[in-house]
């Protein structure tokens, strides 16, 4: 694909259920997945660990959102031992970035003081938010930041959070795979609604996100 796609493209294969990806870090190419079988995790039955319940309730980190989008998508690019390639390359990485600057595309973040230690980011359009990638440094910190992308999601009435695809990692959360067909129906559904990813406050704490998503299970 070549550089004329542009962001609008990128808008427009998201609204149809494909998503871009790139074969290493450093290929300036990306290409278009439409997966046969689909990740989404019913946001109405989003399954939480006791001990991470804990952790989210009163561990030590800080969630902000939106206040460090790029550092987020570097170190979710970035090689880690037993992934040395990434698909995050830099074409998609500016793509999303202007996504974010429209206000489409959003970082959940974990810190740790003052670094940042875990997080994930993704694309939100009109009730689905689809999640790309996340990172963690420290233990739970990637998971925390998901619990409170769930709140938010319930809170701003999103219908749809699509994972892509299916991992061990997420089962543990009820994350579910579906058909192709079964997905383009949640996802039409999806996008007639506008969710508000602002609904939950920014500063919202781990006991407020574990209420909210208590109250839609």
């Amino acid at each position: 694909m070549d550089d004329a796609f542009t962001v609008d493209d990128l808008i427009a294969c998201y609204a149809r259920g494909v998503f871009p990806m790139a074969d290493a870090r450093e290929d300036e190419s990306l290409f278009l997945i439409d997966p046969e079988r689909r990740g989404v995790l019913p946001l109405g039955d989003f399954h939480i660990p006791k001990r991470l319940a804990r952790t989210v309730r009163n561990g030590p980190y800080e969630i902000r959102v939106d206040t460090a989008f790029n550092m987020v998508v570097e170190n979710c690019a970035a090689s880690r031992p037993g992934r040395v390639e990434t698909w995050i390359n830099h074409p998609i990485q500016r793509l999303y970035g202007q996504l974010h600057a429209r206000g489409m595309a959003h970082s959940v973040e974990t810190w740790l003081g003052d670094q940042l230690v875990g997080g994930l980011y993704g694309v939100s359009l009109g009730g689905a938010f689809f999640g790309e990638s996340m990172f963690s440094t420290a233990r739970d910190a990637s998971k925390v930041a998901l619990v409170h992308l769930v709140a938010r999601l319930l809170t701003g009435g999103y219908q749809l959070l699509d994972t892509q695809f299916l991992t061990e990692h997420l089962t543990q959360f009820g994350t579910i795979e579906i058909s192709r067909a079964d997905y383009r129906r949640r996802l039409a559904k999806a996008l007639k609604v506008q969710g508000d990813f602002y609904g939950l406050a920014g500063g919202a704490t781990g006991a407020a996100c574990l209420q909210a998503i208590s109250q839609a299970s």
